[in-house]
């Protein structure tokens, strides 16, 4: 038979052990106090002490009587005098163990009267045996007499427990080890058991964590006939609760159930709080709890409504309420009637989102429908779903009960509340609702609206079954080109003299397009066109490109029949609403365009036909996808030289693209570099004008956005954010970071890939808006780094910019970061065109000034030539903000070492000394190993240094 587990022996050690003896008289007498029972109270004891006394474990598998008899042993072989009163020992003054082993004891004690208060399911007997019987009715009056004990010593037993909280150190608990040791003989025990280290180790902290608990749980159960202990309740559990989010759960002495612990929190903030405590905000049970108190019923619904999305009350908690108020009106309290239904409706929208069913006091409540109770139920509705992020079953679900609602009622205006709603018609298929409408019909000849699906614009009759504002409010929500154009005709069917395309400010089309839109005579035409247009670009901008495309073709559809120019916009903006859709979706995963989209991009920028309003939005994006799609080839051989020349967008991204094109041979890129060069240098210079003061003085007034380049800085900026190819990204960032650095009064330049292919100088330096450069380089790193933040060339770029602005510690950041991600984490070694020299120096001025000094010392070793100058001078430092002596391994340099030695000497710091001793002694250090022993030696120690400085500064 399988072995039995180890709690099981424990029962049949201790019932070996107290099984009473028989003498010649046959007598019954206690167990005797021999040599085997003795062994078997030490193997229970061990058994004990493999489970590393967790008293849950102990608790779930032991009768109250078994553990008694295991924890007495446990104090009686811990040298606890039998009979001494625990409250009357100084638990400091004890040895480790005997400490832990009156708190176990005492832990238990409270933990098994607070058990005992809780309700217990009567296990159903099997067929009655006598000897069985008698055995569990022993046993269940040892148990009571135990309790009746432990009830009597619970005053005692949690004076303990509040004293051990005052212990504030480490105690042990026996191991099997110790009580080997305790059961030799005393001679040869040599005092160990008695040390402060014998046994396993239980903190501090997890002491304090599961006695709060503990006696909060006492505390708690005391508050029935007490309600003031809750206080101490509610101060024990949040402490808990604090020491767990410190520590974390996973400790591995202390065992909290956290749920229970999130219950007894909540608990306690109910019963402790009144009326006007603030933190009543902490928790919905709270707050309903003092609305019911207080009667705002208000606010009781508005939690129950904010709650239908956050789902935290549980369905019992939410009907226990509903009962209490049924029971209050009940009692002759009219105006909650209302309050009754506002509740109820939440309850079973709730219901209904979950899965369940239909409570019966909603069909009561609602058995005389009204406006009033409709429109609340439409708002809860409303508020109990988010559409944007609802799985297609919660709405599948909610369009049900909708449903199902308009079936059962008969009140046709009270139908045409719901299916006019905006949820209604967002959740139910165009079909779905013919079908409804078809269901009602059979069901009531009096019903007559106009589903009739379309297949043409003109097809839609016009239908004035409802009123203007209605029809109105429809408009504004559909984004359904059928839907818009049926209830336009019936607009225009009520009212010719309202311009439609007006009732909503949200509507924007660009002036380019609005003056040939409402030059169109037509009134509905020239609605229907706007309005799907409007439509169109909104939808197309928050990235709803599925209605954005349905909007776009049915306008086409409808001005193809009368206005080529019209098609073409519409043929321009669904070209950018197909790049938009690439780019946002097959894009993201590196998925190249498909080539009929290439053709039609470059069929665009080709474009000459005369008179078409065009948005300078469409040709940026345009260059911008072909750049991105590394169409260089087309951009500098193919490209008409007529639209280079009128087209700056285009003449930008040919100069990009021949420059990159060109990388990364310096000398060949050099000419179309210069020309890219000089129209970026143009876009950023500033004109100059002169202006005569009222006291005759002549004063020099720059204007920021001249018109001197091909387009406004502005404009550039907003171009250059469309790019994501990192080569282009790349050569655009260095040329901004070498117009930074051409300036005269730099202090700090800026290192970048590619740098060396610009010019060295301007002619015109005064012309340049450096303030205005600065920025720029500022915002396109930022942006760069959006698209890949693991390019460390970019990361450098970033963190010069800080170093120059004077932010050390973010550079360090970035500088770290650079290193980080080109070295796996520093696992690998750092290529040294990322940490050159220059980067280096930068992150040693960067620690000193920050009076990190010891790091400075360190860093100092990674130059080509270790500079210990620097490195003396950091080390003579005395305010140092870094933590020094542990820094010490990671310095390989003996020289430096050896320094430290005579600097701590010369000072009197001993223990300093002995660690910078220490660290010179380690054989791979000795000057004797061979060259790649001692490389080795300081990549370990690079790698390390670096890594715990990424720890700190990231």
């Amino acid at each position: 038979s399988a072995d039995p587990p180890p709690v099981q022996l424990i029962v049949q050690f201790l019932e070996q052990a107290s099984k009473p003896s028989v003498n010649e008289q046959n007598q019954v007498q206690p167990p005797p106090d021999n040599k085997r029972n003795r062994i078997l109270k030490l193997l229970a004891l061990k058994v004990a002490a493999h489970l590393k006394w967790d008293l849950d474990i102990l608790e779930k598998s032991l009768s109250v009587p078994v553990l008694n008899m295991l924890l007495n042993e446990l104090l009686c072989i811990s040298k606890v005098p039998p009979g001494t009163k625990h409250v009357d020992v100084d638990l400091a003054s004890l040895p480790p163990t005997t400490a832990m082993a009156i708190l176990l004891y005492n832990r238990w004690a409270i933990r098994t009267i607070v058990q005992s208060s809780f309700p217990v399911k009567q296990v159903k007997p099997g067929p009655p045996q006598l000897n069985v019987m008698n055995q569990m009715q022993q046993e269940k009056e040892l148990t009571e007499n135990i309790l009746k004990v432990l009830k009597e010593q619970a005053a005692d037993s949690i004076l303990v427990l509040e004293g051990a909280l005052k212990l504030n150190k480490d105690l042990y608990v026996h191991t099997i080890r110790t009580l080997d040791l305790l059961a030799m003989e005393p001679g040869m025990v040599n005092g160990e058991t008695e040390s402060s280290t014998a046994g396993l180790k239980i903190s501090a902290e997890e002491i304090e964590c599961q006695v709060c608990y503990d006696l909060g749980a006492i505390y708690f159960q005391q508050g029935s006939t007490n309600p003031a202990v809750h206080e101490n309740a509610k101060e024990k559990f949040f402490r808990t609760r604090e020491l767990i989010a410190k520590n974390g759960s996973s400790s591995l002495h202390c065992s909290i159930d956290e749920k229970r612990l999130a219950g007894y929190c909540q608990a306690c903030e109910v019963l402790t709080s009144s009326s006007d405590d603030s933190s009543l905000q902490a928790s919905p049970y709270s707050q309903i709890h003092n609305c019911m108190k207080s009667g705002n019923y208000q606010d009781l619904v508005k939690i129950f409504l904010e709650d239908n999305l956050a789902l935290s009350l549980p369905v019992q908690f939410r009907q226990s309420v509903l009962r209490e108020l049924f029971q209050k009106a009940q009692q002759g309290n009219d105006a909650l009637d209302e309050i009754c239904f506002k509740v109820c409706a939440c309850n079973t929208v709730c219901d209904v989102m979950q899965g369940r069913t239909i409570d019966i006091h909603f069909c009561q409540l609602f058995l005389k429908p009204s406006k009033e109770k409709i429109d609340f139920l439409l708002e809860v509705c409303s508020r109990s779903i988010n559409l944007e992020n609802a799985s297609e079953s919660l709405k599948r679900k909610m369009a049900a009960f909708l449903k199902n609602l308009c079936l059962g009622l008969e009140d046709l205006q009270l139908v045409f509340m719901i299916s006019s709603h905006e949820l209604f018609i967002k959740l139910l298929k165009d079909d779905e609702r013919k079908l409804l409408i078809d269901q009602m019909r059979k069901r009531s000849p009096r019903i007559n609206l106009c589903t009739k699906p379309v297949t043409s614009f003109y097809d839609i009759p016009a239908s004035a079954s409802v009123n203007i504002g209605q029809l109105e409010h429809q408009l504004i929500l559909s984004v359904d080109p059928w839907r818009i154009r049926q209830i336009l005709i019936e607009l225009h069917g009520m009212t010719s003299e309202r311009q439609f395309w007006t009732i909503s400010n949200k509507w924007e089309v660009p002036n380019v397009y609005g003056n040939v839109i409402l030059g169109i005579k037509d009134n509905l035409t020239r609605d229907l066109v706007y309005i799907l247009m409007a439509k169109g670009l909104h939808c197309s901008a928050i990235k709803d490109f599925v209605h954005a495309k349905q909007l776009f073709a049915a306008c086409l559809e409808l001005v193809t029949e009368f206005s080529p120019k019209l098609r073409q916009v519409m043929l321009n903006e669904m070209l950018l609403l197909d790049i938009y859709t690439h780019e946002a979706g097959a894009g993201v995963s590196g998925e190249r365009p498909p080539s009929d989209l290439i053709s039609r991009v470059r069929g665009y920028l080709e474009m000459r036909v005369p008179d078409i309003p065009l948005r300078q939005v469409i040709a940026e994006e345009c260059v911008a996808f072909l750049l991105n799609w590394r169409e260089n080839e087309y951009l500098t051989m193919q490209v008409p030289l007529p639209l280079v020349q009128t087209n700056p967008y285009v003449k930008l991204g040919q100069l990009l693209a021949a420059t990159c094109k060109e990388l990364p041979g310096p000398k060949e890129s050099r000419r179309t570099a210069k020309d890219l060069w000089e129209v970026v240098v143009q876009i950023c210079s500033v004109s100059n004008q002169h202006k005569r003061g009222n006291d005759g003085r002549v004063s020099l007034i720059k204007h920021r956005e001249s018109t001197l380049g091909i387009m406004y800085r502005s404009e550039l900026l907003s171009f250059l954010k469309k790019l994501r190819e990192p080569l282009v990204l790349t050569t655009i960032l260095s040329l901004f970071v070498k117009l930074h650095n051409v300036r005269e009064d730099i202090v700090n330049d800026i290192a970048a890939e590619y740098i060396a292919i610009w010019p060295s100088s301007i002619p015109n330096l005064q012309s340049v808006d450096f303030e205005a450069v600065a920025v720029t380089v500022k915002e396109l790193v930022s942006y760069a780094l959006t698209i890949n933040s693991n390019n460390h060339f970019w990361l450098i770029i970033q963190a010069d910019i800080y170093f120059a602005t004077n932010q050390y510690s973010a550079a360090l950041h970035y500088y770290l970061q650079a290193g980080a991600v080109c070295s796996d984490f520093f696992n690998k070694m750092v290529p040294p065109d990322v940490y050159t020299d220059q980067v280096i120096k930068r992150m040693i001025k960067c620690c000193s000034l920050l009076n990190c000094h010891t790091q400075v010392a360190i860093l100092c070793q990674f130059l080509r030539e270790v500079d210990y100058k620097t490195a003396f001078k950091a080390l003579q430092e005395q305010n140092s903000h870094d933590a020094m002596d542990s820094y010490y391994d990671y310095i390989w340099d003996v020289t430096i070492l050896e320094y430290l030695t005579y600097l701590h000497h010369k000072r009197g710091e001993t223990d300093k000394r002995q660690i910078a001793i220490k660290a010179i002694g380690q054989t791979e250090l000795n000057a004797s190993n061979p060259e790649e022993v001692l490389q080795l030696a300081a990549q370990r120690r690079k790698k390390k240094f670096l890594q715990a400085m990424a720890k700190l500064y990231f």
